[in-house]
């Protein structure tokens, strides 16, 4: 296959050189095939291009924003003609199954076509003044130059969710992507630089590991060139972006991880339950920010649940991302790493089931059913853990891998009270036939995103997507909730009466007769 040589871009010019150093960005299904070289910039290459972004940004947002929307439209469209490959080297750089893949790119593709259209509904509002010959308007101005980190597990659908937005409202963007989806990153910038024929320093990608990347971020804010930072990661680093955002008192769009509940209540359709627990605990080797953490199951059909889960958990293959499998490989060697942590915070009071084993899948541990050789990849049992708790560190805390924890409740505000107890709140699932549940789930639960009858995973391009607590910061990316987080409203008072008007004071009045009585 070939290996592509990836770079930062500022201003339209590729980076020469790596002051961050060179990593590999191996597959992570077949670890001996290289997918990308990357060259990594340092703190200072972030700061040069949030400078590149700031002296293109005004001119940018002179650009009229229907035209903004034409450009918008071609990116989609050349996303399009370009889906399979992308999907492919998405799949060979993350090990994320071509069809998810392919799924991924569909979204970018949603996301423009939502937006093409808004670079002609940027409304403002007309509003009725309190004095005579005097008008009020409201505008969206674009917010400046935008910061935004990603991470690699949606390595260009997530990414879109805030450059397109931000693009399409006037702002220039520096975007710091995973340094293990650099490829996949890579394709996505020039689609995007040539799809939406953009001026030099509107959209500018850099490359750098984690703490490079706030280091630089902290001197870009100090220097006044960072206006909005838009960060998908962990709760724990978000937090720290939120902190150094707030010191300039800047309110950064947080999308962070999650502990995301499902519950199972008496009159569920148990197989549907069961398919929705299967693929949002599962899929994409349960490394997304929306994958099942637990299954909080009524008491009356725990045993029933569980007997057909880990039934389903057992049969799933699991493989080789280009074949028909459930999910592949770990993202890259660090999440095999952490996922090795989170199995031992596996209790004696837990029941293990789901795989002929627990952590990596090799030959000395091997997964039944296993497509392809788990020797030549970092692929790891799916783990099913029963009688999880509050108190558990399983139950508590996110663990991002392929693991599902298990409980039981008795009423509906008992699930309600487990669902919020570990202070995430960002996806929520309930299966019932019952109405009155659904709706009094939604009204009690902490999320910020509830699905009935269906998993916790999957978003629409035209919805709002984010979350609460350690989720987030009430930020909320998709469809028309995102415009402000990329732009600020002015008001505007137009006085034509020829004389100074006062607020409050120079206002007609009409005097009521309040002893009037029938």
């Amino acid at each position: 296959m070939d290996q592509r040589t990836v770079s930062s871009v500022i201003a339209g010019r590729p980076v020469a050189d790596a002051p961050g150093g060179r990593i590999l960005s191996t597959n992570p299904a077949r670890l001996d095939e290289v997918v990308a070289d990357v060259a990594l910039g340092d703190a200072a290459l972030l700061v040069t291009a949030a400078q590149a972004a700031r002296d293109a940004q005004r001119a940018w947002a002179d650009v009229p924003a229907p035209v903004r929307g034409r450009a918008i439209a071609n990116i989609g469209r050349l996303v399009e003609d370009n889906k399979q490959a992308l999907a492919d080297l998405v799949t060979r750089e993350i090990g994320k199954p071509y069809p998810e893949a392919l799924g991924e790119v569909q979204e970018i593709i949603d996301t423009c076509d939502f937006f093409l259209g808004e670079g002609r509904r940027l409304y403002g509002q007309t509003v009725p003044s309190e004095m005579p010959d005097k008008q009020l308007f409201t505008f969206r101005n674009p917010v400046g130059t935008v910061a935004v980190i990603t991470a690699g597990n949606f390595p260009v659908a997530v990414p879109s969710w805030y450059i397109v937005p931000a693009l399409l409202c006037g702002n220039t963007v520096v975007w710091k992507p995973a340094e293990y989806s650099a490829a996949a990153a890579s394709a996505l910038h020039e689609l995007f630089c040539r799809g939406g024929g953009l001026p030099p320093g509107v959209f500018n990608v850099v490359y750098a590991d984690g703490p490079t990347t706030y280091a630089g971020l902290e001197r870009a804010l100090d220097a006044g060139l960072i206006d909005k930072v838009g960060f998908t990661g962990s709760s724990e680093v978000g937090a720290r972006i939120g902190e150094l955002t707030g010191r300039h008192l800047q309110s950064a769009c947080l999308e962070l991880g999650g502990k995301n509940p499902m519950v199972v209540t008496a009159n569920a359709d148990i197989d549907l339950a069961v398919e929705g627990a299967l693929f949002g605990g599962f899929g994409t080797a349960g490394q997304r920010c929306t994958s099942l953490g637990t299954v909080i199951c009524h008491e009356s059909v725990h045993d029933e649940f569980l007997t057909r889960f880990a039934e389903a958990t057992a049969a799933a293959a699991v493989g080789d991302p280009f074949a028909e499998v459930l999910y592949g490989p770990m993202l890259d060697m660090r999440f095999a790493m952490r996922f090795e942590q989170f199995l031992g915070w596996i209790g004696p009071h837990h029941k293990v089931m789901g795989s002929s084993g627990i952590g990596r899948i090799t030959a000395a541990n091997p997964r039944a059913g296993f497509v392809g050789d788990p020797e030549a990849g970092i692929f790891c049992h799916p783990t099913i853990v029963e009688g999880v708790r509050p108190g558990d560190e399983i139950f508590d805390r996110e663990t991002f891998g392929p693991l599902v924890g298990v409980t039981t409740y008795r009423t509906l505000d008992q699930a309600v009270e487990l669902a919020n107890a570990p202070g995430y709140g960002l996806s929520s699932s309930i299966y019932t036939s019952d109405a009155t549940e659904a709706f009094r789930f939604r009204r009690g639960v902490s999320a910020g995103m509830v699905s009935v009858n269906n998993s916790t995973s999957g978003a629409e391009a035209h919805l709002p997507f984010g979350g609460n607590g350690k989720s987030g910061n009430g930020s909320r990316q998709s469809g028309q909730w995102v415009l402000d987080q990329f732009t600020r409203w002015q008001a505007l008072n137009w006085d034509y009466s020829g004389r100074l008007q006062k607020a409050q004071m120079d206002v007609a009045e009409l005097t009521p007769d309040r002893d009037f009585r029938l």
